[in-house]
C-alpha cells in the first residue's frame, strides 16, 4: 500500500492553488457543464436584472453629475461561462432602450484567467450582437499580478490612469477562489496558519479535480508578528482583530485587497464594486471561527473576508452596502469607493429595492422551496414564479412536464400567458453544454396547446442542432398539416418512419395524406 505523503505550506502558496488554477486552464467552458462547478445563483435572469438596475442607476447617476461624454467600463472579473455577463448587458439595454434618456455610454469586459474561455465568449452566438455594437470586449486577466487590461476586440490596453470615469466592477464568486492567507488570533496576538496537506503517493497521476478531493488539511500555528507592525499596510485591520476576536481563524484577503487596489489606479476617479459571494461582512461571524475546509467542486472555494475588504476601504473614505437582514446563500454587496459616495442616489436606491428589499439571496432560497413544491403548484403559480426569476429556462426545464399536465384545465388567457413566456425566455437563453434540449422541450408544449406555428418552430429548432427521433418527426408532420403544408408533413413522416418503420401514428397519418392525394 502507497504512503501518504505530507507537505508544508504557508496557505496562501498551497498547493491546492496551484491545482485550482490548472483545473480551470484545462477545462476552460467545460468546468461549468451541469453546474459541476455552480453557477446558477450568481449567473441567473434575477441577479441580472438586480446587477442591472444598480448599473443604471450608476449611468443616471454619472448624468446627472454631466459625465455623460466618458464611456463607463464595466469589469467582470472571472466571468466564468459567461452567463452573467449576457443578461446584465440584456438587461441594461433594455432599460436604457426603455428609458430613452441621456446616459453616458458603457462597455462591458468580461475577464478570466483561463484563455480558452475568452475564446469560447469571443464565438458565443449570444454575445455576436453585443460584439458588433461595441458594447462588450474581452480580457485575459490575473487577479494576483496584472496592472492593466489588454482588451481583445478593439486591440487596446487600459493602463493605470487611462479611465476618466469610475470603473464598475462586477466580481461574483471571486474573492472566495483567489488566494488568501490563513491567520489566527489567540491572546492578542497574530499567528499565521500553515497548512500541512496529505496526498497518496501517487498524487502526481491523478486530475486536478481528483487530487483536491484526496487532500488531507492540517494546520499548525506559526507567530506572524510583521502583521502587527505598524508599517504593515492593513495594520488598522489587524488591530481591530486583535482587540475583538480571541480563538479564531480568519481568512485574510490580501490578494483580494491588493486586487481592488490596482484597478483602482486605472480609473482617475475611483470605482464601485458590486460582488457577490459566500461570504461575511460583519465581524462577530469570524469570532472563533474554525479553521477553514475546502468546499469541493470541480474546483473549490473558500469564504470571502467581506468584512476585511469593507473595512480597508472604508478606512479610505467608501460606503458600503450590504443587507441588514443576515444572508442564507450568497451575500450581495456594493462598495463605492467614489468621491462622495452619498451623492449616487439612483444606484443606492436601486440597491435598496433590488437586493435589500428583496434580492438574489432571498430568490434564491424561495427557489429551493419551490423545486420540491412544483407538483402542487397551479398554472397561475408557476406563471408568477417564472416571471419574478425571469423568466429562467431552468425553472421552464424543471416544470415543463408538470405545466403540460395542467394544459387540460387551462384557460385561453393562461395558454396565450405559457406561449409569450417561452418566447421571452428564448430571447435570454444563454446556451451551454449542458444535458437538456430546451428548444424540443418549448415545442412540444407548445404542440400539447394545438399552437402549431410556434411548436414548428420550435421542434425545427431542435432537430436542426440534434439527432431527430421519430416522435419530434411526427409532431412536425402534425404541425406542418394543420398549418397546410402537406408536402412538408410527407416529408416529415417518411423520415421518422426511416427511424421507426413500424410508427404506427406516423403510417397512420401517411394514409390519410396518400388518401387524400
Amino acid at each position: 500500500m502507497a504512503e501518504n505523503k505530507q507537505h508544508r505550506f504557508r496557505f496562501s502558496e498551497a498547493s491546492f492553488w496551484d491545482l485550482q488554477r490548472t483545473y480551470f486552464e484545462q477545462q476552460g467552458m467545460k468546468a461549468w457543464n451541469n453546474d459541476q462547478v455552480p453557477q446558477y445563483i450568481t449567473s441567473n435572469p434575477m441577479i441580472a436584472a438586480a446587477y442591472a438596475e444598480m448599473i443604471f442607476g450608476f449611468l443616471q447617476d454619472l448624468s446627472d453629475r454631466g459625465d455623460i461624454s466618458e464611456t463607463v467600463t464595466i469589469l467582470e472579473l472571472g466571468a466564468g461561462a459567461g452567463r452573467l455577463a449576457f443578461h446584465v448587458l440584456q438587461k441594461l439595454c433594455e432599460l436604457r432602450d426603455y428609458a430613452g434618456i441621456v446616459l453616458p455610454p458603457f462597455r462591458y469586459v468580461m475577464t478570466d484567467l483561463a484563455v480558452k474561455n475568452i475564446v469560447a465568449w469571443k464565438n458565443h452566438p449570444a454575445l455576436q450582437t453585443f460584439i458588433r455594437h461595441g458594447l462588450l470586449d474581452f480580457a485575459e486577466f490575473d487577479a494576483v499580478h496584472d496592472t492593466e487590461l489588454n482588451l481583445v476586440i478593439s486591440n487596446t490596453t487600459i493602463q493605470p490612469g487611462d479611465l476618466k470615469q469610475p470603473l464598475l466592477i462586477v466580481a461574483n464568486y471571486f474573492f472566495d477562489s483567489i488566494p488568501q492567507e490563513l491567520i489566527y488570533v489567540g491572546g492578542g496576538k497574530i499567528f499565521e496558519c500553515d497548512v500541512l496537506i496529505e496526498l497518496p503517493e501517487n498524487s502526481n497521476l491523478f486530475k486536478p479535480s481528483e487530487a483536491l478531493k484526496k487532500m488531507t488539511l492540517n494546520y499548525e500555528h506559526r507567530r506572524a508578528s510583521g502583521y502587527e507592525e505598524e508599517k504593515y499596510p492593513y495594520h488598522d485591520l489587524i488591530a481591530l482583530y486583535q482587540q475583538e476576536l480571541e480563538d479564531s481563524h480568519i481568512l485574510f484577503p490580501v490578494v483580494g485587497l491588493t486586487c481592488l487596489e490596482r484597478l483602482n489606479q486605472l480609473s482617475q476617479t475611483g470605482f464601485l464594486l458590486i460582488t457577490a459571494d459566500k461570504g461575511d461582512h460583519r465581524l462577530e461571524n469570524w469570532k472563533f471561527a474554525e479553521p477553514p475546509q475546502l468546499i469541493h467542486h470541480g474546483s473549490f472555494s473558500l469564504t470571502a473576508n467581506y468584512h476585511a475588504i469593507q473595512h480597508v476601504f472604508g478606512q479610505r473614505g467608501a460606503q458600503s452596502l450590504f443587507t441588514t437582514h443576515h444572508y442564507n446563500n450568497i451575500n450581495v454587496g456594493c462598495i463605492f469607493m467614489l468621491e462622495a459616495p452619498i451623492s449616487f442616489v439612483n444606484t443606492r436606491l436601486a440597491y435598496r429595492r433590488f437586493i435589500e428589499r428583496f434580492g438574489p439571496d432571498d430568490f434564491f432560497s424561495m427557489k429551493e422551496w419551490v423545486d420540491r413544491q412544483l407538483d402542487t403548484m397551479g398554472l397561475q403559480q408557476i406563471l408568477a414564479f417564472w416571471r419574478l426569476g425571469g423568466y429562467d429556462a431552468e425553472f421552464f426545464i424543471q416544470g415543463a412536464k408538470h405545466i403540460a399536465s395542467l394544459l387540460p384545465e387551462a384557460s385561453d388567457e393562461e395558454m396565450l400567458d405559457i406561449k409569450k413566456s417561452i418566447y421571452i425566455m428564448w430571447s435570454s437563453y444563454y446556451a451551454m453544454e449542458q444535458r437538456y434540449d430546451l428548444a424540443l422541450d418549448a415545442g412540444l408544449l407548445l404542440f400539447e396547446m394545438d399552437m402549431y406555428e410556434d411548436a414548428k418552430l420550435f421542434l425545427e429548432t431542435s432537430i436542426h442542432a440534434n439527432e431527430p427521433v421519430p416522435t419530434v418527426l411526427y409532431c412536425l408532420a402534425i404541425c406542418s398539416y394543420e398549418l397546410g403544408l402537406e408536402e412538408a408533413a410527407l416529408e416529415y413522416i417518411r423520415e421518422a418512419l426511416v427511424l421507426e418503420p413500424e410508427h404506427e401514428e406516423a403510417l397512420a397519418l401517411l394514409k390519410c395524406l396518400s388518401e387524400g392525394d
